[in-house]
């Protein structure tokens, strides 16, 4: 048995008691120097988690073969943190046609993971938004949204932004996007007014009633925003519509203003119409979004 086995144990409490002033005894006559860590909140009570201000799932509506597109977006959006809001970006696929296709998109899926491939044949107004819209109950039945949006893969959106502007918004019977007519007057050849495919949005319950509705279900075929404002004004849904212009728009190019198209505005929202490399390369570098790159020997960049 050990020495200290055999001690009585008020000698043990003694030398627990003096270990403090040893301690400090040693550290006054030696060069050494001791750092402790002091034990955080979390230590006891576990992570500190913030509620999220709403959740919110992004279907990006393409085709297969756009991956150029789909590599661009995901660097864009994944630039965007610090969010207060939960953010889902997936995008949204029929099915896929051919070997070349099936092999990019598998491996996208196991290296990204953010890919819906519905039941459908791919053509933008026969029923793509109808299948994304009323797939998404039982594809994410444990896993509720607020909100569900449905976007081009032509549009920029500035998260942030978007996230500020449905902070106060319903969450229930909630319709949101850059409204149609925007200047008064009926825009043919649909006279009710929607919201733009550029990106829109729909409250979770307004989702639930399309996977349900035969309305929805028999008006599938045409414009698709034009559409979803005909499902809801015939069934009466929608009360809580939101316009954002002018803080969503066409990009201008060459084309005059009006009330749904012009410039570039700081206080932006979304940008639509982006079909090539420069008009996305203006855009981003209008949005500074680059100027968190840091400098290094490994390259120059312009």
């Amino acid at each position: 048995m050990s020495s200290i086995c055999k001690q009585s144990p008020s000698t043990i409490s003694l030398v627990v008691l003096l270990l403090p002033f040893l301690t400090y005894l040693l550290l006054r006559t030696t060069s050494i120097s001791i750092s402790f860590d002091h034990p955080s909140v979390t230590d006891f009570v576990g992570p500190v988690t913030v509620k999220p201000d709403f959740r919110l799932l992004i279907g990006i509506l393409t085709h297969p073969d756009n991956f150029e597109r789909r590599h661009l977006l995901r660097l864009v959006y994944s630039l965007q943190s610090s969010l207060t809001a939960d953010i889902d970006i997936r995008f949204v696929f029929c099915k896929l046609t051919n070997q070349e296709q099936s092999l990019v998109v598998s491996l996208e899926i196991m290296r990204y993971d953010d890919i819906i491939i519905l039941n459908c044949t791919e053509s933008m107004n026969f029923g793509k938004t109808y299948d994304y819209f009323s797939s998404l109950p039982e594809l994410f039945d444990d896993r509720r949204y607020d909100y569900v949006m449905k976007m081009d893969d032509d549009t920029y959106f500035r998260l942030d932004n978007l996230v500020e502007s449905l902070k106060n918004k319903s969450r229930e019977d909630m319709y949101y996007g850059l409204i149609i007519p925007c200047d008064g007057e009926n825009f043919p050849p649909f006279p009710a007014p929607f919201m733009t495919g550029m990106g829109y949005i729909l409250s979770w319950d307004l989702v639930e009633w399309i996977a349900t509705s035969e309305i929805a279900r028999n008006e599938s075929i045409g414009p698709e925003d034009m559409m979803v404002g005909k499902w809801l004004s015939m069934g009466n849904k929608g009360k809580n519509r939101h316009g954002t212009e002018p803080d969503m728009y066409d990009y201008k190019g060459s084309y005059p203003s009006n009330c749904f198209r012009h410039e570039l505005v700081p206080d932006t929202i979304a940008v639509h119409l982006l079909k090539n490399n420069s008009w996305w390369a203006r855009t981003l570098k209008y949005f500074n979004v680059t100027d968190g790159l840091k400098p290094s020997k490994l390259y120059h960049v312009l």
